[in-house]
């Protein structure tokens, strides 16, 4: 069985105050002549389907208009929520649209949905499992005490009776990590802090293909067939490096896959550049560059520039961010690295007490310098 594999859609989204409707139009096409090439028999839509949890109408539009052309093509078609997505508005009509081979998966309601498509092998099963987090799982588990999104994960999947004896994929929308293995992630990412969201791979090694929504960039998870298809645009400046595509699997007998990347190409990329306002808007500087990419530009003038944005806007229409690299800045920084040594030497005591006269513009008085200091005494800190 061939199959699609997509993720992080994020339609809708504005990037620095630019709308990504029309890219998005643009890569949707590209995805549709690509299937009408390679013929897959199924589309896998790996969550966040849209930016918002309430997409815009012009969002919800789009979406319709791809999944329009999708069924045009015949395709099955599964989708599952991200975290960007509302869930229960992803379900509105699922079982009507379940017969028209539109399978799409919002809210964990307490079982995996499976999805078996048939193929000269047998039976391919789909495993669709949205987003989840600990809290929206629990009532589902009340004997257990999940706590981590690790164990809400571990605990759905152990809940189902998967034959891995026949094929079987996982659409899934969660961090998933390995030890040793370093992920690529992008700012447009919503993170948590410290990785609390990480999901062990292991729980998901037995199935035949891991399809993966959430980073952006497309990576595997320690093994080629647990993978990110990742964003099919660029969605932030730490993304610049990336190459994006979507993926194509093929799932022949048991044991037997092949993973193919096919490029996008985006109708605007997104650069960086960096050098003096002058050498930036000279004719020289276009003959180089495509003017109507998306730009992030960085000035290296020494002297201060009066209206760099507009100036550089009359050359590149859209400019997205602007930041400078001279020796102010580095003076700057400087001031800022010794400031940081010198807050290292400080006390305790001292550092709230300047900062209390930062915020309150005046010292602290002898009864708070008491109570402060008792309290910094039981903490055993001065």
């Amino acid at each position: 069985m061939k199959f699609l594999h997509l993720a992080d859609l994020h339609i809708g989204k504005n990037v620095n105050g630019f709308s990504m409707i029309e890219e998005q139009k643009h890569i949707f096409k590209q995805i549709a002549d690509f299937i009408k090439t390679q013929e897959p028999e199924a589309v896998i839509i790996a969550g966040d389907v849209y930016d918002r949890a309430l997409p815009s109408i012009e969002a919800v539009r789009v979406f319709d208009d791809f999944l329009t052309e999708l069924a045009r093509l015949r395709m099955t078609v599964l989708v599952i929520s991200g975290n960007h997505d509302s869930p229960e508005r992803m379900d509105f009509a699922s079982r009507l649209l379940a017969e028209q081979k539109l399978y799409i998966c919002g809210a964990y309601t307490g079982a995996i949905q499976k999805v078996t498509l048939p193929d000269r092998y047998g039976n391919v099963h789909f495993w669709l499992l949205p987003f989840i987090k600990p809290y929206s799982v629990r009532s589902f588990f009340k004997d257990m005490d999940l706590e981590s999104y690790d164990e809400a994960l571990a605990a759905a999947l152990r809940r189902e009776s998967v034959d891995f004896g026949e094929r079987n994929v996982l659409v899934s929308h969660q961090f998933y990590g390995k030890t040793g293995v370093l992920s690529l992630r992008s700012d447009s990412e919503i993170s948590s802090v410290g990785g609390l969201d990480e999901v062990d791979s292991s729980h998901v090694e037995k199935f035949d293909y891991v399809a993966l929504g959430h980073l952006h960039g497309a990576q595997s998870v320690g093994n080629p067939k647990i993978r990110y298809a990742g964003s099919p645009l660029k969605y932030s400046f730490s993304e610049i490096g990336q190459k994006k595509s979507i993926t194509l699997v093929e799932l022949r007998e048991k044991g037997d896959l092949s993973i193919t990347e096919q490029p996008l190409t985006p109708l605007r990329d997104m650069r960086e550049i960096r050098g003096s306002l002058a050498d930036l808007t000279s004719g020289k500087a276009t003959e180089v560059t495509p003017r109507d990419d998306y730009y992030r530009v960085i000035l290296s003038d020494a002297d201060d520039v009066v209206d760099p944005m507009g100036k550089l806007r009359m050359v590149f229409p859209n400019i997205m961010g602007l930041a400078f690299e001279n020796r102010r800045a580095e003076a700057n920084l400087e001031e800022i690295r010794v400031d940081m040594d010198r807050m290292k030497r400080l006390s305790l005591y001292d550092l709230f007490s300047e900062f209390f006269e930062e915020i309150q513009g005046i010292p602290l008085s002898p009864a708070q310098t008491g109570i402060v200091r008792e309290l910094l005494e039981r903490e055993g800190e001065q």
